[in-house]
């Protein structure tokens, strides 16, 4: 590619640059050729590899700082410039596309599935980015591993939609990936907001900065969805001076309000109402928070030109989201649900949903991830103390902390009723655990894992998929 064709975003003065062959922020991946961006991380300066990126021939270094060097373009952000130049090299494909990009703590995966059957029930064709997988038109393809891919991954997804004739993309946006720019240069058609609780201190350091990187989302979309029912949504709308509408369950004045709302292990009902118009919904997950994610993509897509009646419809044929409140079918005289709550709020919310199904006793596994937030443990062992019956604790994904040592800060907050509490590091052996203590009419709840199909150990990823362990414990 031309160097002037790949930089014309660039208003400052370009050194004379040969054709560019490729674009990284990897010094291993740099050829002769290639541009290589200096990315400024928490442990590692890219700026301190860019003379060796030269010597290895790279074309020239995008820099945030005068290095110097004859071969280098300085722009103020190079986490910006980077996704720009990936955008570029890949010819800028989301000019082609309607993107719908969703973010808050909880809800963004459900939101998203949501959002994507509505539109392809209105006869679009869709990509789909985010935590679950990533999908082409529901083929499934490599997505990176992150809710929202690196810039260079990013833009390749977008250009291979764009190929596949997608007119669409319906992704979820992360605050890790707002604070690191990796959206830099996207325009969103609608930008949805669900809510905002603890999660990812880990990486954020303190709340305020954590719904600072949310906020980041919206000056770049010309809708802006929020959730009328939480309370940040007034400090994301004084974020932009776009259209911003509101849904909720309990405010008469949003601009989309769910009425008549039921639920029962069957699902949840309820009564879309809009403008003088109503349509009645009914999902296949019971559910505050399942009407809640329902209600965002109504509201989204009804904005972008999908009828009300198209819109409902097509939330009461959507079959669920992955490892969402989703049953495992067994033939025992009790249910076995898994979820991916695995935040505070989450969990609360799936654990006070199932107990308002009246089961006989309420059972819950979980643990929490190693090396992310150790302010959320002790939350979460506190709710699992006080709303299930039983409670088994196990590691959950515990990287390279001990798993004795995560599962001990939860134990800190059940402060209550520990009686009914134990302890099994091994999630397997913890499963068939839970599993022995149902009698009929008790729900199990298996939660943190949710669609994932593999736990993170201190020597690496193994296999563990909640449904086969579920089938293997009651075979055996």
């Amino acid at each position: 590619m031309r160097a002037r064709e790949l930089f014309s975003w660039y208003d400052g003065a370009l050194p004379e640059l040969p054709d560019v062959l490729g674009v990284t922020d990897d010094l291993t991946r740099v050829k002769p050729g290639w541009v290589f961006v200096c990315i400024k991380g928490a442990r590692f300066d890219g700026h301190d590899n860019a003379a060796a990126a030269l010597a290895q021939g790279a074309a020239c270094v995008v820099v945030e700082r005068d290095l110097g060097e004859e071969a280098q373009v300085q722009v103020p952000d190079t986490r910006a410039a980077f996704s720009v130049l990936c955008a570029a090299w890949h010819g800028n494909p989301a000019h082609q596309l309607h993107i719908v990009g969703i973010t808050g703590t909880n809800g963004k995966t459900s939101t998203a599935f949501l959002v994507r059957d509505i539109l392809e029930a209105a006869g679009h064709k869709v990509g789909l980015i985010g935590t679950v997988r990533a999908e082409i038109a529901h083929e499934t393809v490599d997505g990176g591993g992150l809710t929202t891919p690196d810039a260079l991954t990013l833009q390749a997804l977008l250009r291979h939609m764009v190929d596949a004739g997608c007119d669409y993309c319906v992704m979820e946006v992360s605050s890790q990936a707002l604070a690191q720019r990796r959206t830099a240069g996207l325009w969103f058609d609608a930008a949805i907001y669900t809510n905002l609780t603890q999660d990812h201190l880990d990486y954020h350091g303190n709340m305020r900065a954590y719904r600072a990187a949310k906020r980041c989302l919206f000056p770049s979309a010309s809708l802006c969805v929020l959730n009328a029912d939480d309370p940040e949504s007034a400090y994301m709308a004084q974020s932009t001076q776009r259209r911003t509408v509101y849904y909720s369950l309990q405010r008469d004045g949003a601009d989309y309000v769910a009425k008549n709302l039921s639920q029962s292990l069957d699902g949840t009902d309820l009564l879309a109402v809009t403008k003088g118009a109503l349509a009645r919904v009914h999902l296949r997950t019971p559910g505050r928070f399942s009407a809640q994610n329902a209600m965002a993509a109504l509201a989204c897509t009804v904005e972008l030109g999908v009828p009300l009646e198209t819109a409902a419809h097509a939330l009461s044929q959507s079959r669920g989201i992955p490892g969402r409140l989703e049953r495992v079918p067994t033939d025992t005289n009790y249910r076995v649900y898994i979820d991916y709550a695995h935040t505070p709020d989450a969990l609360e919310n799936v654990l006070t949903t199932l107990r308002e199904c009246a089961p006989r006793r309420l059972l819950l596994l979980f643990g929490c991830g190693g090396d992310r937030d150790r302010a959320k443990r002790p939350l979460m062992g506190a709710l699992a103390a006080r709303l299930a019956d039983e409670v088994v604790l196990t590691s959950d994904n515990p990287r390279s902390e001990d798993p004795q040592a995560i599962i001990n800060e939860i134990l800190a907050g059940c402060t209550k009723r520990r009686r009914h509490i134990s302890v099994e590091p091994d999630r397997h052996r913890a499963i068939a655990q839970v599993l022995a203590k149902a009698g009929e009419g008790d729900i199990v709840l298996l939660a943190g894992k949710g669609h994932e199909d593999y736990q993170i150990l201190a020597g690496g990823k193994i296999r563990l998929d909640e449904r086969e362990v579920v089938r293997a414990a009651l075979a055996s």
